[in-house]
């Protein structure tokens, strides 16, 4: 695809961006970038701390910086920046596009909403928003003429992409995933296996380092051998929520199956089970942990399809070329082992705010629903806390259901932050009837905006 050809028509014109959750990571990559897109213009920035923006405004060396306290103060901003803490102050300015990044489901939610009813198009970076009320806010887009979009440069948008990239070609899509978030690092000189800032000594991965015949067995080992190193992430099952919603495929297991393994295993893994692999089903999501060594490249942020392959002497032809085919030749892996974190975003806001084109889905239906499981016994009374860069939901286990099998069921990022107003035993799921969602934005939302019939397309479990 030539992108410049696809933007021609832009011409000179300038479209006005507004940003929340403006003085975190995403909005230093998304800022960085936009100022170098001349079809782009910064407009707004809200954060719940406006200083913190205003110093990254200077560190990056963007000029014409208003803190903003007032509408009044905000609207008079013109061609400059009207940093706020209160996102109401939002209204005030005029905008094409707001890129929503805070993180905070309830927060999130309704700066999304208000931006569509302002006619405002939309660019949701906040997975734990999209993951609860994506296709209601899809469906409000639709209603006003404006464009929801998951946003380029996120591992979800980046998977959307590659499964509808696989189906406009003809290709049937086996499963879809990404990496989990950190990779697995295995130097065999010393036997240690390295993760983010961690270690632990590892030895016997040496052993395992190929794929046996028996994959399932394999892959056992493996996660034994790496008992105390975590072995999936919150933030996981949320993005395969979105990936879900907006493409139809389903969970491949409430748990997602999270194998350990290296980047050339993965069309023998990701593939059904009386073909060798690990699916109980096809057209599913899921997710595995990176195993590679440390010269070798990382998939840290990437996405990836599985296929099945057509004309045997085509995909051996691509095998001899280095692309990943399983052993039994029957199915390929198709990956991008990488997502730029915010840097291309501008493509989602040009799409949506010229094209009027969703870069994500505008088809967004609940396929799945995340949930969150009781490690321990909840009393009525206690609040369902969420904190920590990754949002986890203290003492909760999150896991992924079919939507047609999580009737009655809370929403994680529902619930989330929310008090409960039945106790909750142990490893029972956290029903939506225990939760008090007295004055949620979200749960209103779900509840007044309906849903039409049908469903994109999707798999077999």
């Amino acid at each position: 695809m030539n992108f410049e050809i696809l933007f021609r028509d832009l011409g000179d014109r300038r479209f006005r961006v507004g940003l929340t959750g403006a003085g975190g990571e995403f909005s230093r990559s998304l800022l960085s970038q936009i100022r170098m897109v001349p079809n782009l213009r910064v407009a707004a920035l809200c954060d719940l701390d406006p200083d913190r923006v205003m110093r990254l405004l200077g560190e990056l060396g963007m000029d014409g910086a208003v803190l903003c306290r007032t509408a009044a103060e905000a609207a008079a901003v013109g061609d400059g920046i009207a940093v706020v803490a209160d996102a109401a102050l939002l209204a005030a300015i005029p905008l094409d596009i707001v890129v929503e990044a805070t993180g905070q489901p309830e927060a999130g939610g309704r700066i999304a909403a208000e931006a569509i009813g302002r006619g405002v198009h939309v660019a949701m970076v906040s997975k734990e928003v999209d993951s609860v009320v994506g296709p209601q806010l899809n469906q409000l887009a639709l209603q006003q003429g404006v464009v929801y979009t998951t946003a380029e440069g996120d591992q979800p948008a980046n998977l959307i992409g590659l499964v509808t990239w696989a189906r406009l070609l003809g290709f049937e899509v086996v499963a879809a995933g990404k990496s989990s978030e950190y990779d697995f690092v295995f130097d065999q000189s010393d036997g240690m296996l390295r993760w983010t800032d961690r270690q632990c000594h590892a030895p016997g991965l040496a052993d395992e380092w190929l794929l046996g015949k028996d994959v399932a067995a394999s892959l056992a080992r493996r996660s034994r051998l790496l008992a105390e190193v975590p072995q999936s992430a919150t933030p996981d099952y949320c993005e395969m929520n979105v990936v879900a919603n907006s493409t139809g495929l389903l969970p491949s297991r409430d748990a997602l199956n999270y194998p350990v393994c290296r980047i050339t295993e993965l069309a023998d893994i990701f593939i059904p089970k009386e073909d060798g692999g690990i699916l109980d089903g096809t057209g599913v999501v899921d997710v595995f942990n990176c195993l590679r060594r440390p010269e070798e490249v990382s998939f840290g942020g990437g996405v990836f399809v599985t296929v099945r392959c057509g004309d045997a002497t085509v995909w051996e032809m691509l095998r001899g070329k280095g692309h990943v085919v399983s052993r039994n030749g029957r199915y390929a892996c198709i990956f991008l082992p990488y997502h730029f974190m915010g840097l291309e975003t501008p493509l989602s806001l040009l799409s949506a705010v010229a094209h009027g084109r969703a870069s994500g889905s505008d088809r967004q239906r609940a396929h799945a629903v995340m949930v969150a499981r009781a490690d321990r016994d909840f009393a009525a009374g206690e609040t369902l806390h969420m904190g920590g860069h990754h949002h986890v939901m203290t003492d909760t286990t999150a896991l992924l259901l079919p939507a047609d099998r999580a009737g009655g069921l809370a929403p994680f990022y529902l619930a989330a932050n929310k008090v409960l107003r039945a106790g909750v035993k142990r490893g029972e799921i956290i029903p939506q009837d225990a939760v008090d969602l007295t004055g949620s934005f979200l749960h209103s939302l779900r509840q007044s905006v309906a849903m039409p019939n049908g469903a994109a397309p999707g798999g077999s479990r």
